[in-house]
């Protein structure tokens, strides 16, 4: 049996998992993140891990070992160049090679981390027999990732699926975090979800029992919209209106098979992927909206160990 490994680097954990050929996560583990030294520090470690994991099994030796693709949060260009990742403290490396380096000049490769959930989504998840999808994060951010005819869409300068940052509305006064305006992040995450409800409180003295919770959450205006309240449904069609908004661009521009939606806010269940599919059909194009199904993702926090695996994974194993 090959084994190819995944690894899903964060800012604060390492999820590193090992697929064999057929697919199934045999094992899976965490490990910290330790910064420092331009990514050389958790770049050790991760080599470290995969060698100890290969020692241990008495039936696996490294050329047993197809390869590691890794997922990692920042733009990553086409030849595997990082010029910033701020959540990991690296600048201007190539993570790919530094590993290879490490492991003895194995196979190694690498994509943006949403980019990657999105393949895994699409091999063993939501879009499973599928070849194009594009899957969106709702968490506290909103990310993003699209894959075409079996290949994630990274574009020239690592910035394709970054839908989190597409204008919404041009009017928007307060600042994004990445420095625009009406970003769709500051109305579709989890922190946009609860921005919208309270403003929504603040410009009517309807009743509502968003009104009532001390420390307002996006779970606490998903559950409230369910239950009937009128306000909280009101606001999360909103907020849900401006990311179908954006879908229905994106249907018109890459022609996706299906959306999945993952994320925390996604925990909302179908509720939230058919009112998505609904505010979308608002948008009808030379596509009629309603063809795209809208699914919740499946893999959860593996979606990225999958996806990271299937970079390496050869064409071949991944299609049986």
């Amino acid at each position: 049996m090959k084994y190819c490994a995944g690894v899903d680097i964060g800012g604060t954990t390492i999820k590193i998992g090992m697929i064999d050929s057929d697919g199934a996560l045999v094992a899976k583990w965490e490990i910290p993140t330790r910064k420092g030294e331009n990514g050389l520090l958790f770049m050790k470690d991760i080599a470290d891990e995969i060698k100890r994991f290969v020692e241990e099994k008495d039936d696996m030796t490294m050329e047993d070992l197809i390869g590691v693709g890794m997922g990692m949060p920042g733009p990553v260009l086409p030849d595997g160049y990082m010029e910033v990742c701020v959540n990991l403290d690296v600048h201007e490396l190539y993570p790919a090679r530094l590993l290879s380096e490490l492991l003895g000049g194995i196979k190694t490769a690498l994509a943006n981390d949403a980019n990657v959930a999105a393949l895994g989504e699409m091999w063993q998840g939501a879009g499973k027999g599928q070849d194009s999808i594009c899957m969106v994060t709702l968490g506290t951010g909103v990310g993003g990732g699209i894959v075409n005819e079996g290949r994630i869409v990274s574009g020239m300068h690592g910035a394709g699926g970054e839908i989190g940052h597409m204008c919404v509305e041009p009017g928007e006064t307060e600042v994004c975090n990445c420095g625009g305006h009406g970003c769709l992040e500051q109305y579709a995450s989890a922190t946009g979800i609860v921005r919208v409800a309270k403003r929504k409180l603040a410009s009517s003295d309807r009743p509502s029992r968003m009104r009532d919770v001390a420390d307002l959450s996006a779970k606490d205006v998903c559950d409230l919209a369910k239950e009937g309240d009128e306000l909280a449904l009101e606001s999360l069609r909103y907020s849900m209106d401006r990311l179908a908004f954006i879908l229905s661009h994106i249907a018109l521009a890459s022609d996706p098979q299906m959306f999945v939606i993952g994320g925390g806010v996604s925990k909302a269940g179908t509720f939230l992927t058919d009112m998505i599919s609904e505010e979308m059909k608002k948008y009808q194009g030379i596509v009629p909206m309603d063809r795209y199904d809208v699914a919740l993702a499946t893999l959860g926090n593996n979606a990225g160990i999958y996806g990271a695996a299937r970079l390496v994974m050869p064409e071949e194993a991944a299609e049986a």
